[in-house]
């Protein structure tokens, strides 16, 4: 994307019909939100995005997360989407998947967002009704962790079919996913699952599983909430360096195929969802 474009989209007006909002047809759109940032709602949200690819659907993951985007950095996408006559066309990872972050429209990824919510809000708005998604199966979206005025945007302008809540053993995380919870289910958003990420450690001599941030709290917290467990995740040494490398679709996802097939269980029956 060229400077002139990138200044345009970073400008364009909201209000009016585009292109984009009627060629689109998504099936599902999934977020993913966290109390708290480093509890790995970035990666579940990737990880999510990659087995769901596995199984032949089209999916495409909206990062949501403005001021902290990391969904390119894990898939190695560094293309710039371009500008086209329907709307804007997301970079494309290399099993195909769709993917739209504002870290693909700065001159660095280095580069820092510095913007008030109404702006960040409508970057996200453009997002959505803005980009040629196409025809996906899933649409992942990424939002930022806590109750912040992105999170309040997707869930107000985005029609989504479920949350994924993601959490990490500590008490603080548990306390503050609750409060994203609450927020959800506030804003009519059913919550399908929880995740618990960075559970576990497993020993590589003997298979032993450390429990390094303290006893596993997804079992209280899905009761406290009412919503089903979808799985607990280990603490991964070599997704960390995937997620580096930028080959998260590389690394073996055996743990996560039950989580993934547990959300699309969950999700109502298939609907085309045009952006509005």
């Amino acid at each position: 994307m060229s400077q002139r474009e990138r200044a345009a989209f970073m400008t364009a007006a909201e209000g009016g019909p585009k292109a984009a909002q009627s060629a689109n047809r998504i099936d599902h759109v999934v977020a993913v939100l966290s109390g708290k940032g480093g509890v790995g709602k970035s990666s579940v949200a990737a990880l999510l995005a990659v087995a769901l690819r596995r199984h032949g659907k089209q999916v495409g993951v909206l990062d949501a997360d403005v001021t902290g985007p990391s969904i390119p950095k894990m898939f190695g996408a560094h293309q710039s989407p371009t500008m086209a006559s329907v709307g804007i066309l997301p970079a494309r990872t290399g099993t195909g998947i769709e993917v739209m972050s504002i870290n693909l429209l700065l001159p660095s990824e280095d580069e820092a967002v510095i913007w008030r919510g109404p702006l960040i809000s409508r970057v996200i708005k453009q997002f959505w009704g803005e980009v040629m998604w196409g025809d996906l199966d899933y649409l992942i979206v990424d939002l930022p962790p806590g109750t912040s005025d992105a999170s309040l945007t997707v869930m107000q302008s985005v029609p989504l079919d479920g949350i994924v809540l993601v959490t990490s053993p500590q008490d603080l995380a548990g306390m503050v996913v609750r409060k994203a919870a609450h927020m959800a289910e506030h804003m009519g958003a059913p919550i399908l699952g929880l995740v618990e990420n960075m559970s576990y450690i497993t020993c590589p001599k003997c298979g032993e599983r450390i429990e390094a941030f303290g006893p596993s709290q997804a079992l209280r917290m899905t009761a406290q909430l009412g919503v089903p467990l979808l799985g607990r995740l280990p603490l991964d040494p070599e997704l960390a360096l995937r997620c580096d490398a930028g080959e998260i679709e590389e690394y073996r996802a055996e743990l996560f195929e039950p989580i993934a097939e547990k959300v699309a269980e969950r999700l109502p029956a298939t609907k085309t969802v045009p952006a509005l």
